[in-house]
C-alpha cells in the first residue's frame, strides 16, 4: 500500500483549495493500491487557509524541536503541523503503508525541497514536516516530480 498526498488525486486540501491531481496517482487509488492524506487538514488546519512555511530548517529540525511552522501572518502553526504528520503516520502504519509519494515544496510533504521560510517562493533542500517522520519511521518516501523516474511503482 501506498500513501499519497491527497491533493494529487484531485482533493481540494491544499492551502488555496487547488488541486496538483496527476492521473498516474489517481490510477493508484482506482486500484487500491493507495490512500490519500492530507497531514494539513488531519492536524486540524482549515482549508483555504493561509501558506505555511518552515522557519529555521527543515521536517527534521521542525520534529527535534529546533525549527517552526508559520503562516504568512507569523502566526506558529507548529502544533498542527506536528499532529498532522503524527496521524499521517498512524493512518500509513494502519494500511501497511511502505512508502509514500508526497508533493514537493510542501512544509508537510516535500520530500526533497521545501519553500525557505521567506514566502519569496525560493527553495531550500530538505523535507517536510510529514515526510520527515514517515522517513523516521522506515516508509520510502518519493516526489511526485520524480516517483516513476525513480522506479515506476505502479504494481
Amino acid at each position: 500500500m501506498i500513501l499519497v498526498s491527497a491533493c494529487l488525486v484531485g482533493c481540494r486540501c491544499r492551502y488555496d483549495q487547488g488541486t496538483k491531481e496527476q492521473a498516474e496517482i489517481v490510477d493508484l487509488i482506482r486500484r487500491g493500491q493507495a490512500v490519500p492524506v492530507c497531514p494539513e487538514q488531519l492536524g486540524g488546519l482549515p482549508t483555504p487557509r493561509l501558506p505555511a512555511e518552515i522557519v529555521g530548517g527543515d521536517g527534521d529540525d521542525v520534529l527535534d524541536g529546533r525549527a517552526r511552522v508559520v503562516n504568512r501572518a507569523g502566526e506558529d502553526v507548529t502544533a498542527q503541523f506536528l499532529a498532522g504528520a503524527r496521524e499521517a503516520l498512524r493512518l500509513a502504519q494502519a494500511v501497511g503503508a511502505t512508502e509514500a509519494i508526497l508533493k514537493e515544496r510542501s512544509p508537510s510533504c516535500g520530500t526533497e525541497a521545501i519553500y525557505d521560510g521567506t514566502f519569496s517562493g525560493s527553495t531550500t533542500p530538505g523535507a517536510g514536516v510529514t515526510a520527515a517522520l514517515l522517513r523516521r519511521h522506515g516508509i520510502a518516501v518519493r516526489s511526485d516530480e520524480n516517483w516513476q523516474a525513480t522506479g515506476d511503482r505502479r504494481p
